[in-house]
């Protein structure tokens, strides 16, 4: 229902903003009718809520308006109409446009977490603008040495450069400074209270005795703080706000606290952290960060950074948020994924269980079928969930005109031809359409007279004694005799309307291939397969694509998908 409410909000601002801040129930109706077709059987039920709606957006001022089309969007255009990503709003006002990514180095990038930085860089260059990375690693107790250089390792793969870097470890005088000019100007005061205490007051809109404590006093326990005159959770910075605020998060909220864990990159240096909408809402505004990019979990934090905003006298950017963005089946918690990791139930970063782009990249998804597949999504506020096959479609997209092809049989089964013409090899193109990309040569092999070939199990199984069946590009055979080795006869050389199986001969190599369930499938694959580098990206014929994984001590593949 919320997400009803949410769509029939946004068609409501849209078309009061076609005219003149007045928007029309019925027109609103129409739309979502032909949106939500489903919900013509409940058009009563549904028309209150127009009604409603409308009623509220019509009662809003021009600023408001503005403010809840900032906050929610306008509803997407028809793709025809698109034609790629929306203009980004406000680029009126400003004179240059600077977007950010800031990754918290607690973990690796998933998919989830890329759409920010891949939107925010593609709006940075398209108008000319700065694009800037932000590690925002003030939390000593998560931050992890190794991912700063592991996240910058994943931006650089996707095809991002940045023109700024900074790590807010760096910075922490700065936000002392900050804290320090709000404590002063009765805008933030320390407080001491128990946790669960203040938050009932809080929830009932009640102060704490804290807050109306005089700023001289308040400017004491800030320094008694930054001295170590309290122990972790003894004290905590909080922002004044709106205690009658209807949502109690909102409602004076923490800004720094004390953490004596030494941080990963400064060490014992600092024991006072910002958390994270203080540090992120100063940087923002230092950094003149003109429209910030993210997921709409993000409006409350927005309504929090506002308060603070207000209190230094700041304009806040323009805020463009979309909606999340799932993978059904995939768990892309940052947190959980190292619990897994660090109780070996996944073996790092790169699973192939995993939706890291670590984990993308090892198994032969490519940086465009990334980029392309976000740029598609867009900035949709409507959340989104992305299956697998949607992103092995745009791989496949991407990999079918330039992955070279080979044969690979998994769980062999050996295949002997009688009377088939005295051959010693056969050149295939590697790319069936792409003859610039040469040949590759497969050799065969022969026993006691007969043709050797392996073909695989699963095609094997099915044969019946007088099955017709090709070998793949070479000839046509006639099963003869079942059993663990497998006899033929030849029939013909020319293509024939029958069942096509790949094959291996002489000189096939022993190949090792790890399925997305990170299962081991060992199999044939021809000679060729052996000169391929780690990184390659290959399709295997009626197999799948991979990407080699390893060449020493063994010759193993990933499977991306078909």
């Amino acid at each position: 229902m919320e997400d009803v409410k949410r769509t029939v909000l946004r068609w409501a601002l849209a078309n009061a903003a076609e005219h003149g801040g007045k928007a029309s129930p019925k027109a609103v109706l129409g739309k979502i009718l032909a949106e939500l077709p489903g919900w013509k059987s409940r058009i009563a039920e549904l028309s209150i809520i127009v009604d409603q709606i409308v009623d509220e957006v019509n009662r809003m001022g021009p600023e408001e308006q503005q403010f809840q089309i900032k906050k929610v969007g306008l509803p997407e255009k028809k793709a025809a109409e698109r034609r790629g990503l929306p203009d980004l709003p406000d680029l009126q006002e400003y004179g240059t446009v600077v977007t950010r990514f800031a990754p918290n180095p607690n973990g690796p990038l998933h998919i989830g977490h890329i759409r920010a930085a891949l939107l925010s860089h593609e709006y940075a260059r398209r108008y000319k603008g700065r694009f800037i990375l932000r590690f925002e690693d003030t939390n000593p107790e998560n931050a992890m040495l190794e991912m700063y250089e592991f996240i910058k390792r994943d931006l650089r793969w996707l095809g991002l450069s940045w023109d700024e870097e900074y790590y807010q470890s760096d910075r922490v005088d700065i936000y002392y400074s900050h804290a320090e000019d709000l404590i002063k100007n009765g805008k933030a005061y320390v407080c001491a209270c128990d946790v669960a205490n203040f938050r009932k007051l809080r929830d009932s809109g009640k102060p704490c005795p804290c807050r109306d404590l005089p700023a001289s006093e308040n400017l004491a326990r800030w320094r008694k703080m930054l001295a170590g005159g309290y122990e972790e959770g003894a004290a905590v910075v909080r922002i004044k706000t709106d205690l009658s605020h209807l949502n109690p998060a909102v409602r004076d909220w923490p800004a720094l606290r004390i953490v004596k864990r030494p941080h990963p990159r400064v060490g014992s240096k600092y024991f006072v952290w910002p958390l994270y909408n203080f540090s992120a809402g100063i940087d923002d505004h230092l950094m003149g960060i003109t429209h910030i990019i993210r997921g709409k979990e993000h409006e409350v934090n927005e309504e929090r950074q506002r308060f603070m905003y207000r209190h230094f006298g700041w304009r806040y950017p323009t805020a463009v948020q979309y909606g999340r963005l799932s993978m059904p089946g995939v768990e892309l918690s940052k947190t959980q994924t190292m619990q897994m990791i660090r109780s070996g139930s996944l073996s790092g970063f790169d699973d192939v269980r995993l939706a890291t782009i670590a984990a993308l990249r090892r198994r032969g998804f490519l940086p465009d079928t990334i980029r392309q597949m976000i740029f598609d999504i867009g900035l949709t506020p409507v959340d989104s969930s992305l299956s697998w096959e949607t992103l092995y479609a745009y791989n496949r997209k991407v990999l079918d005109p330039i992955a070279g092809r080979y044969f690979f049989v998994a769980r062999p089964a050996k295949l002997l031809v009688r009377g088939a013409p005295k051959l010693k090899e056969v050149r295939l193109r590697l790319h069936p359409s792409r003859p610039e990309l040469g040949e590759r040569v497969l050799p065969l092999g022969t026993e006691n007279g007969d043709m050797v070939f392996y073909i695989s199990g699963e095609d094997a199984k099915d044969l019946k004694v007088g099955d017709i069946f090709r070998l793949k590009d070479l000839m046509n055979v006639r099963l003869e005799k079942p059993g663990p080795v497998l006899e033929a006869s030849f029939q013909s050389l020319e293509v024939m309307d029958v069942l096509k199986f790949q094959w291996v001969s002489a000189g096939a190599v022993e190949l090792e291939v790890i399925k997305p369930d990170a299962t081991v499938e060992t199999g044939l694959a021809e000679p060729s397969v052996a000169a391929l580098k780690v990184g390659d990206i290959v399709q295997l014929e009626r197999y799948g694509f991979v990407r080699i994984d390893s060449t020493a001590p063994k010759l193993t593949a990933v499977y991306a998908h078909r």
